[in-house]
């Protein structure tokens, strides 16, 4: 059985989508992912091919980079949606100049409110050394805080390294 919510966090190549994608694989419910990247040059063009390449064919798949709320609000609770990534979607807030914390809130209570259960995949830039730019540094803040706050709001919390989870919130069924 799914959660209401569950929060996955993990460095870069750590498993975590992966990990998350089989999380909901599991149940017999509708599967939606909303992707929130950007495909910007053909590196990510490339990594983009791969997570599709590797689902189901019970996938559905949203792309959105920004309005998350207004794709969350369509789904039923026969269905669950997996958000990969809230780093990305942060990313691209941060880039179009948006009010960070209204974005958050936003998410949050759409979170809250949302039908389904949702799985949201989310990157821990914590770990690493402080960054030398004052950009660099306002994201890895800003992470940090929509981290706290997904953890928050989630039922069951999971840090996954080296493709292995790690329960930090609730248990897995």
């Amino acid at each position: 059985m799914l959660p209401k919510g569950t929060f996955v966090l993990g460095g870069a190549a750590s498993g975590k989508s992966v990990w998350a994608e089989k999380l909901i694989e599991s149940t017999d419910l509708e599967l939606f992912y909303l992707a929130t990247g950007r495909v910007l040059d053909d590196e990510v063009k490339s990594r983009v091919k791969i997570h599709r390449d590797r689902r189901i064919a019970r996938w559905q798949t949203v792309e959105e980079p920004l309005d998350l709320a207004e794709a969350l609000s369509k789904l039923a609770p026969h269905q669950a949606v997996l958000i990969d990534c809230a780093t990305m979607w942060l990313s691209n807030h941060l880039m179009e100049g948006s009010d960070l914390g209204t974005a958050q809130r936003e998410l949050l209570s759409a979170l809250q409110i949302c039908a389904a259960p949702w799985v949201i995949v989310s990157n821990e830039v914590g770990q690493g050394i402080v960054p030398d730019n004052k950009l660099a540094r306002q994201f890895r803040e800003a992470q940090g805080r929509l981290n706290i706050a997904l953890a928050g709001h989630a039922d069951l919390a999971v840090q996954v390294i080296a493709g292995l989870p790690q329960v930090l919130k609730g248990e897995l069924r």
